[in-house]
């Protein structure tokens, strides 16, 4: 029975033969064969049938590049730790002793800033020199030179001077020191400018009263009594502890608020100048070598031309403990002039 089944379905090849003569075509199969495509990085989402085939070297190309693409995004980073904070004061910004100025250690930037504006703090900023020098005063014997720099001078002239009163004031303060009519004075020594002082024209001063001691505060003479207020006995030890009266008198003066040390007193009636120091600074390295004396002279010599200031013509602005030491030193007593800036 099943053999008369199969070869009931089973097609005769009488019937093919009839089917080739009557013109019938035989039925071909079509298989379509796919190709995967190389993972598109530019994160366009074009299919593979509008896409245009690319030629075999641009496969290649892409292939060889996938290895350097794996190697950079899967690189491993280092962390290495740096600081251990254990508590101090100066953990983020650390402050210099010598130039003030504060910087992170370790940081590269940091420290190659610090370098370098210590450099310019302690030995002064780096001057080559100019042309066209207005050289005043006398040679010291160390062969520096003072300059003159005047309002009317070339740019190159004003930005180093500008140069410089920036280094003063991140000592003496911002906002005071120069102003348009000022004349500048900058001692030149070993290609640096060593220090620098700022005048300007006055008409009157006032004379600083010399009954300030060493021991002052706030125009008050201080005067101690001693006596002896209490005794403690342990045994045969005496201890007697010692009470420092102060009795203060005030001068008769006119006062006159200082920037730095409160305030100075000085007399009421107004004394004729003509040169006023506005301020003076010399750097750290350079100090006690005579220079502050040196720019003094070259504007008592250049600052009314030919005419040769005398000392008492000069008057200092208020000045700070430093000032009131350099003033007294070159005037050659205390009671020398201020005035008001």
């Amino acid at each position: 029975m099943q053999s008369k089944i199969s070869s009931f379905f089973k097609p005769s090849s009488s019937d093919e033969n009839d089917l080739s003569a009557r013109g019938g075509k035989k039925e071909h199969v079509i298989v379509n064969t796919f190709k995967r495509r190389a993972r598109n990085f530019d994160g366009s989402n074009e299919s593979a049938l509008d896409s245009p085939k690319k030629p075999i070297s641009e496969d290649l190309s892409l292939k060889s590049q996938l290895p350097e693409l794996g190697r950079t995004l899967n690189k491993k980073r280092s962390y290495v730790q740096l600081y251990l904070e254990l508590g101090q004061s100066d953990f983020l910004l650390h402050t210099c002793s010598t130039c003030g100025f504060k910087y992170a250690r370790g940081d590269e930037s940091d420290e190659k800033v610090h370098k370098s504006f210590h450099k310019n703090y302690t030995h002064g900023i780096q001057f080559k020199g100019w042309r066209n020098e207005r050289v005043v005063g006398m040679p010291s014997a160390e062969g520096g030179r003072v300059i003159l720099v005047l309002d009317g001078d070339p740019p190159a002239h004003k930005n180093k001077v500008q140069e410089v009163l920036q280094m003063m004031e991140f000592e003496l303060g911002e906002g005071w020191i120069f102003q348009k009519i000022c004349q500048v004075y900058m001692f030149i020594s070993s290609q640096r400018v060593a220090g620098c002082l700022v005048a300007e024209p006055i008409k009157e001063g006032f004379k600083l009263l010399s009954c300030f001691g060493d021991e002052r505060t706030d125009g008050r003479i201080l005067k101690k009594c001693r006596s002896h207020s209490a005794t403690l006995q342990f045994g045969e030890i005496s201890l007697q502890r010692e009470v420092i009266k102060r009795a203060s008198s005030v001068c008769s003066s006119n006062a006159v608020d200082e920037k730095h040390n409160g305030t100075i007193m000085c007399e009421n009636e107004a004394v004729p100048a003509v040169c006023g120091i506005r301020a003076i600074w010399v750097t750290p390295s350079n100090r006690r070598k005579g220079i502050a004396s040196l720019l003094l002279d070259a504007v008592r010599r250049s600052f009314c031309g030919e005419i040769v200031l005398e000392k008492s013509q000069l008057a200092f602005s208020q000045p700070s403990s430093a000032g009131k030491a350099l003033a007294s030193n070159y005037f050659g007593t205390a009671s020398f002039l201020v005035y008001r800036t």
